[in-house]
């Protein structure tokens, strides 16, 4: 999609600031927390973006598949994945119409898509489908109701970026999906996006998690 396109370029500059990469530090751990990796599982990786999570599951053993709806995202994931000497596949593909057979998967993975996704069931749903029985469907997004919400739906922020396109989650969204096959969920990122750089950290992060909503938020299920 071509607004995607447009923002390949700068996506990963961001992750270099210290902002950036403490997000990036907090949501990592959140995510793998909770999602077991075994080496050798095939995972597909949903709205993989530019790969940052594709590549993080190949060096952990997995056999990844990332899909994309945006070609230019896609062709840069390519690019980091053959500079890391991992051996990942790449597709432009809608996760909507996933173009794999039923239970090809061990687990499906995505971090950062489902906010601009506006059928999560539906979406959800074909994640089930192409996982096999037992295996783990994961889903991490920013959070509707945080202060990191509340900036992506501030103009002119969201008018003037890819978040116009954004249909944000909370938390009790993701619970009421699918709840008798949900077995986990949680938050992080409790530091705001207007942080001071000397409060970007780990002991602030704590200490706000016992008064603030997360910025980030996950669910796991199995199927």
């Amino acid at each position: 999609m071509a607004v995607f396109d447009k923002a390949a370029e700068s996506y990963d500059s961001w992750y270099h600031t210290k902002l950036g990469s403490f997000v990036d530090k907090v949501e990592t751990e959140l995510a793998f927390g909770f999602f077991e990796i075994v080496p050798g599982m095939k995972v597909l990786d949903v709205g993989c973006g530019t790969g940052n999570f594709s590549i993080k599951l190949a060096q952990q053993g997995c056999k990844v598949i990332g899909i994309d709806i945006s070609d230019e995202m896609l062709e840069l994931a390519r690019s980091k994945a053959k500079q890391a000497e991992l051996d990942i596949e790449f597709y432009n593909m809608d996760v909507y119409h996933l173009q794999f057979e039923p239970e090809s998967f061990d687990a499906a993975f995505s971090m950062a898509a489902f906010e601009f996704i506006d059928r999560p069931e539906a979406a959800l749903n074909e994640m089930m489908r192409v996982v096999k029985d037992g295996g783990q469907v994961f889903i991490g997004t920013i959070s509707g109701d945080s202060k990191w919400g509340e900036l992506y739906n501030s103009e002119p922020l969201k008018s003037n970026s890819v978040f116009k396109h954004a249909c944000f989650k909370t938390l009790e969204d993701l619970r009421q999906l699918k709840p008798e096959k949900l077995i986990n969920s949680g938050e992080c990122l409790f530091i705001p996006p207007d942080a001071l750089e000397a409060n970007i950290t780990m002991e602030e992060e704590k200490k706000l998690s016992k008064t603030e909503k997360g910025g980030y938020i996950c669910a796991l299920w199995k199927k």
